[in-house]
């Protein structure tokens, strides 16, 4: 089948504004039905969580339905499905809990490519432990992981490598069960950091070999909040703080207090929506999901080529940093002698939102050797149309020459 993006517009009230939205990448649009779950399930009636009173029901039915839901999407296990805050936050316990295990002398690997979230939290968690943090290197020149030096990261000391699935701020999706291939051969756990690559790939946690996978549902069509899967078993392994009274039990025992059923429902419905973008013969969820997401691929892929090919016509002055083979419909540039914080203005005065910035990419945006503020990120959406690209380029293409 063909993919029907205006049918799938008419279900995001937002997009009735007339801004074409290219910041994606940084949280997306939410469809009605999204909205709809939240303020259902939040006006209850609602309680705790329990097996008495059906408002007990309701929100006992709502954390159960939103693990079968992700577990469904990421190819997990329902049992390993853990709700967050946001994945920094999320980030950040477990670099706590994983910490308490590791000694002066071992060694955390992280990557020049990857978002603050998945850098600043294993940074500091190694320095208090006295581990020796060691570096995968970014290669300017094609926007990749460097090869050589992921080798030489990982040795027989290393206790944990953190990578991103796709990079954020370029796209870049890196050869993650390399890594993780070359991590599990000393033993090593691999944190993966799957934020902007679930908003355009479907996730098999296991075939990606990751260890611990993080994603946020607002960055595909869902509310604020994160999830973290891993195995049910080795979350057994790992002990956090605790309140005494709480539950010793996981997924639960790594969720402080009460949970915020009605955004766990509005996450639910995100993963229900996705799932229904290409209705056809699949039986089940996850099978719907492959279909759906094949088919928003193919259209994102389409939306990207689409606006790389008017970059290409705005001349040399122009740079597009998203070099790698393998990557994700999100490009970053640079106009020579320009300052993008100004592109970004020109831009939203046209109601076409590009955001500028480093993105909390610092180190990428270290290695490739930017000045803060001074790159523009165009992310393609489900939601992207034509004439949304068209507008685009057409804006870029003004800004350009009236330089």
């Amino acid at each position: 089948m063909s993919f029907d993006v205006e049918t799938l517009r008419a279900g995001f009230p937002s997009l009735d504004s007339g801004i074409a939205h290219f910041d994606g990448p940084g949280g997306t649009q939410t469809p009605r039905v999204v909205g709809e779950a939240i303020m259902r399930t939040l006006t209850g009636p609602l309680s705790n969580r329990g097996s008495v009173g059906r408002s007990e029901q309701l929100a006992d039915d709502a954390v159960a339905a939103f693990r079968s839901a992700y577990a469904d999407l990421l190819g997990a296990d329902p049992r390993g499905i853990v709700y967050g805050r946001s994945a920094t936050q999320i980030t950040y316990d477990f670099s706590r809990h994983l910490a308490k295990t590791w000694n002066p002398g071992d060694e955390v690997v992280v990557s020049r490519l990857d978002h603050d979230a998945n850098v600043r939290p294993w940074v500091q968690a190694a320095e208090r432990a006295g581990a020796v943090l060691r570096w995968i290197e970014l290669d300017p020149s094609t926007s990749e992981l460097d090869t050589a030096s992921i080798d030489a990261a990982i040795t027989d000391r290393t206790r944990l490598v953190a990578v991103t699935a796709a990079s954020n701020l370029l796209g870049t999706q890196p050869a993650v069960r390399a890594i993780a291939d070359r991590a599990h051969a000393v033993d090593a756990l691999v944190y993966v950091d799957g934020v902007h690559f679930t908003a355009h790939e479907l996730v098999d946690v296991t075939a990606l070999g990751s260890d611990f996978f993080v994603c946020s549902p607002y960055k595909f069509l869902g509310p604020h909040c994160a999830v973290l899967a891993a195995g049910p078993s080795l979350l057994e392994t790992v002990v956090p703080d605790k309140l005494a009274p709480s539950t010793d039990q996981v997924p639960e025992r790594f969720e402080f207090g009460t949970l915020p059923y009605e955004i766990m429902a509005g996450a639910t419905a995100a993963v229900d929506f996705l799932a229904g973008i290409a209705p056809g013969g699949a039986v089940g969820r996850r099978a719907q999901l492959e279909a759906s997401l094949h088919e928003v691929d193919a259209h994102e892929l389409r939306m990207r080529q689409l606006i790389e090919a008017g970059l290409t016509e705005l001349g040399e002055t122009v740079t597009l940093w998203s070099r790698a083979e393998r990557r994700t419909p999100t490009l970053l540039i640079t106009v020579d002698g320009r300052d993008m914080g100004e592109a970004y203005a020109f831009l939203s005065a046209r109601d076409v939102l590009a955001p500028s910035g480093s993105f909390y990419a610092l180190e990428p945006f270290r290695a490739l050797g930017l000045r803060d503020e001074n790159a523009l990120r165009m992310g393609v959406a489900p939601y992207t149309n034509e004439r949304d690209v068209e507008r685009l380029l057409e804006g870029l293409r003004d800004f350009v020459t009236a330089g």
